[in-house]
């Protein structure tokens, strides 16, 4: 081969390569990033101690501040380094990270003190200055990664990573920030005897962070194997994924095991969730039984039935309990199954039954069925196996409906503290409260447990109970 032909060829491939190349590399540009980051929080919490120490002390007092705070920096480095505080998802996120990165200093805080307490050297340091540089750190690491979040978009965009999707003649798929090329236009083809085919795909895969392949199934397993030589994080579409609502994937015994299940809450959020109801029920049974006591002689005294109705609801699990609720309906018209809902004008409700409806009152009996275990202060609200949305059982309006059984019933719930409750006579008003118990099952915390309760607050009186 004579040397201009060689040149030749070398040009065509080097030109051809910059066609195929899709995006600029980010991965460089996230390492600046990351070390404005590690600077901007160097110089925030050094700042933070020496302007806290003059301010307690003037001169003397910012040159032994900067003591402490050089001593706080390196187990704040270290910590903030293996929590995430520099991390792709604390790009993407800045208040994550901000968060992140507070999380880091208390750690830290915490093991200086510690350490000084061991050594009995706290009486050296001055209480005022160290306490006023922390949180003076808190806040200026704070602002100073808020304020870098122009320069992380300047330098890497919104989404941080360059993200691919090969349209191969699977299902459309649109992620947001995300790169579309179509395989058939630009030559892509998973054959994996043709190692000019993979190094053509290897072009368009330079400097991409993340790809994902949608294409038919008989192309799934080539695609797989070429990215697993590829250097990415690859994935593949598969809707029958979306079908199970698969959470995860793993191999057993040669086998692909999809994860489609898993309980709502470990054992340590179960245990917090169970001692907040029995605290919050038994004091709140104390404080309100005057009122119970009120309530049982009224009812009783209408008619002279039974002053508790039990109906069977569907629980946890998928398990039928007896739920308590103070009679609001004659005895003769009662309805165990809950066939028929309560309407505005229902002739069925006492005029007692009326009130304590109207009140919320009638549901006070339920705080017994959370100290038996059986239902929560907050969770989905259990229903009676007969209940209807317009012409069809519940589970028959979605079949989502089974998974809110995955926590415990509760006295109030997110959909009824979004207006989501009363009768349901359209299938919307059932698909509506589904969807916000399915979304309280996504991400359950105590604080917001509190939160729907203070809310719930506001909903005790409602003009959709009949």
């Amino acid at each position: 081969m004579n040397a201009p032909f060689a040149v030749s060829q070398q040009a065509r491939q080097r030109s051809e390569a910059d066609e195929l190349l899709v995006a600029p590399s980010l991965e460089r540009r996230r390492l600046q990033c990351y070390l404005v980051l590690i600077v901007s929080d160097i110089v925030a919490l050094s700042l933070a101690f020496v302007v806290a120490g003059w301010l307690y002390d003037m001169n003397d007092g910012a040159v032994r501040s900067l003591v402490y705070g050089q001593v706080l920096l390196p187990i704040f480095l270290t910590l903030a380094l293996y929590n995430g505080s520099y991390s792709t998802c604390s790009l993407r996120q800045g208040w994550r990270g901000v968060l992140r990165a507070q999380a880091a200093i208390v750690v830290a805080v915490a093991v200086v003190v510690f350490v000084q307490f061991l050594m009995k050297s706290s009486s050296e340091s001055s209480r005022g200055a160290f306490s006023g540089g922390v949180i003076l750190a808190m806040v200026l690491v704070a602002w100073s990664r808020l304020q870098l979040r122009s320069f992380v978009r300047w330098r890497c965009g919104a989404n941080v990573i360059n993200e691919l999707v090969i349209d191969d003649g699977g299902p459309q798929l649109r992620l947001p920030g995300a790169i579309r090329v179509s395989a058939a236009a630009m030559g892509l083809r998973p054959d994996l005897n043709d190692p000019n085919a993979l190094d053509r795909l290897g072009l368009v895969l330079r400097n991409i962070d993340r790809v994902v392949i949608s294409c038919p199934a008989d192309r799934r397993s080539n695609w797989a194997m070429i990215l697993k030589g590829a250097n990415v994080d690859g994935e593949v579409l598969d809707d029958e994924v979306a079908r199970l609502g698969a959470q995860g994937a793993r191999v057993a015994a040669n086998h692909g095991l999809l994860l489609v299940s898993a309980g709502p809450l470990g054992l340590r959020e179960r245990a917090i969730k169970r001692i907040f109801d029995v605290a919050f029920a038994g004091s709140a049974i104390l404080a309100l039984s005057p009122l119970m006591l009120v309530v049982a002689l009224a009812v009783k005294f209408q008619d002279g039935g039974p002053v508790f109705f039990t109906q069977r609801r569907m629980g946890r699990g998928n398990r039928f309990f007896n739920m308590y609720k103070f009679r609001s309906m004659s005895q003769a018209l009662c309805d165990e199954n809950g066939n028929q809902s309560a309407s505005k004008d229902d002739q069925r409700i006492t005029a007692i039954g009326r009130f304590i409806r109207r009140t919320s009152i009638d549901e006070l009996p339920q705080l017994f069925n959370v100290l038996l275990g059986d239902m929560s202060l907050v969770g989905p609200r259990p229903h009676a196996t007969g209940s209807l949305a317009g012409d069809k059982l519940f589970w028959e309006v979605d079949l989502r409906y089974w998974q809110r059984h995955s926590l415990k019933p509760g006295l109030s719930g997110l959909a009824q503290v979004r207006g989501f409750r009363g009768a349901t006579d359209h299938e919307s008003d059932l698909v509506n409260r589904l969807q916000s118990d399915l979304e309280y099952l996504e991400g359950w915390t105590i604080m917001r447990d509190l939160q729907i309760l203070f809310l719930t607050l506001r909903v005790l009186v409602h003009d959709r109970a009949f």
